[in-house]
C-alpha cells in the first residue's frame, strides 16, 4: 500500500473541510476515494467539487463494505461515531474518528474493545494536540518543571454562539440529536487537552445550567470542580454566552505557575520549591523568589491535516499516533461525570464514571428512547 484510501462518511461542515484538505494536497500519504451521505443534495455538492474522482454512496454501510477504502473518517452526528467505527473495524478497516468519540462511555467502551480486537489503526481527531503551545505545556508538566501540581484551572468561554447557530439544524443542541451542548460540541478538544496535560481526575462535581442563555434544552453554562490522585484540585468554566470570552489555562505547581493565554506561554518560575521554602521559612509573610519567563514555542500548528497525516504514517509505517482512538473516552468520561453530577444534585461523581447510571439518566433526557 503506497497511500491510505479514505472514505468520508457525512459531507457536512467537517466532512467538506476534510475533503478540501485532500483536494488541496495537504495529505501526503492518503487519498480520498469515497464519500457517503444520506442527503442527495450533499452528494451533489461533493460531485460538483470532485467530479468522478471518488465513489459516492447513499449510506455509510455501502461505503464501508465497498472495497474502495482502507480507512474511514465518520463526520456524522455524535451518536453515530461509534456505530460506524465498529462496523468499519469488523469489516477490516482502519478508523480515524471525529470528536467526540461518542456521547456516552458505554458505547465508546464497546468501540474501543472492537478496535483492539480488530488490530486495525484507530485514531481520534484531536487536532489541538498538534498545537506546539499545548505540546510544550505537556512537556513542561511531564518533565517535572512545575514540581508537584497543586491546581489546574481553565476558563474557556471563547465559544460564543448566537441563537441562529442552534436553529440552523434540527439536531443541534438536543439530547436526541447531539447528546449535549457546549461540553459535547465545543469542549471535547479542551477536555482532552486538560487530561492530556494534567492527567485524569479522580472525582468531579458541577453546577450546570441548561438553556440559560439560549433557547436550547442542553447545557450552555458549566462550572466544574475536580480532585486529582495527588490531592491537586481543578476548576473548569465554559459557556457559549460570553463575547469575546476568555481562553486561559493556568497550572500551579510547587516550582511555579504556567499560564497559557493569547497564544503564549508564561512561566513564573520559583527559585526554590515551595514545599522546601515552607519547611525552612520562619517569618510571618514571605514566598519564594520567582522569575517571569516567556517560554519560546517552536513548531507549526498542523491541525486536522496533521492528525490525518500522522494517521497515514501509523497505517503505512507503524508510526505512533498523536491521538490514539482509545484516548477519546478520557475527555468523554469527564464530560459524562460533569453531567451526571448536575443530574444527581451536584454531588461528587467518581471516575471512572458509572456508565450504566449515566446511560439511564441520558435515556430519560431523550424521552425514554435512545437514538442508538
Amino acid at each position: 500500500m503506497d497511500k491510505v484510501r479514505f472514505g468520508i462518511i457525512g459531507y457536512g461542515k467537517m466532512g467538506s473541510q476534510h475533503t478540501r484538505a485532500f483536494l488541496d494536497g495537504k495529505i501526503k500519504n492518503g487519498v480520498l476515494t469515497a464519500i457517503a451521505d444520506i442527503d442527495e443534495k450533499r452528494i451533489e455538492a461533493a460531485k460538483s467539487l470532485l467530479g468522478d474522482s471518488v465513489s459516492y454512496f447513499n449510506s455509510a454501510e455501502d461505503l464501508i463494505h465497498s472495497g474502495v477504502v482502507d480507512a474511514i473518517i465518520p463526520t456524522v452526528p455524535h451518536y453515530y461515531h461509534p456505530v460506524y467505527a465498529i462496523e468499519a473495524f469488523k469489516a477490516g478497516l482502519n478508523v480515524l474518528c471525529e470528536k467526540p468519540a461518542g456521547v456516552y462511555t458505554k458505547q465508546v467502551e464497546e468501540m474501543n474493545r472492537v478496535a483492539k480486537e480488530s488490530g486495525k489503526v484507530f485514531g481520534v481527531m484531536f487536532n489541538q494536540r498538534t498545537n506546539p503551545i499545548y505540546q510544550k505545556a505537556k512537556d513542561l508538566v511531564d518533565s517535572g518543571e512545575l514540581g508537584r501540581i497543586l491546581h489546574c484551572n481553565w476558563i474557556i468561554t471563547s465559544w460564543f454562539r448566537a441563537e441562529s447557530y442552534y436553529s440552523s439544524s434540527s439536531w443541534r443542541a438536543t439530547w436526541k440529536g447531539e447528546g449535549g451542548g457546549v461540553l459535547l460540541n465545543q469542549n471535547p478538544h479542551n477536555l482532552d487537552l486538560w487530561q492530556w496535560i494534567c492527567g485524569m481526575p479522580t472525582r468531579v462535581k458541577s453546577q450546570v445550567y441548561y438553556g440559560k442563555h439560549r433557547n436550547i434544552e442542553v447545557e450552555d453554562d458549566v462550572y466544574a470542580l475536580f480532585e486529582y490522585p495527588n490531592g491537586a484540585t481543578g476548576c473548569y468554566i465554559t459557556t457559549v454566552s460570553d463575547a469575546p470570552g476568555t481562553n486561559r489555562l493556568e497550572i500551579d505547581g510547587t516550582r511555579g505557575k504556567l499560564v497559557l493565554e493569547n497564544d503564549k506561554i508564561t512561566f513564573w518560575r520559583l527559585r526554590e520549591d515551595s514545599d522546601d521554602f515552607n519547611k525552612r521559612f520562619k517569618g510571618e509573610i514571605g514566598q519564594p523568589e520567582n522569575w517571569k519567563c516567556e517560554i519560546p514555542v517552536k513548531g507549526t500548528y498542523t491541525s486536522h491535516p496533521g492528525i490525518i497525516n500522522n494517521f497515514c504514517d501509523a497505517v503505512l509505517k507503524g508510526t505512533p499516533l498523536i491521538a490514539p482512538g482509545e484516548d477519546g473516552i478520557k475527555g468523554l468520561s469527564i464530560s459524562n461525570a460533569i453531567h451526571l453530577s448536575s443530574w444527581t444534585g451536584g454531588d461528587w461523581v467518581n471516575l471512572p464514571v458509572d456508565g450504566d447510571l449515566f446511560y439511564e439518566k441520558l435515556k430519560e433526557k431523550c424521552g425514554g428512547v435512545m437514538p442508538v
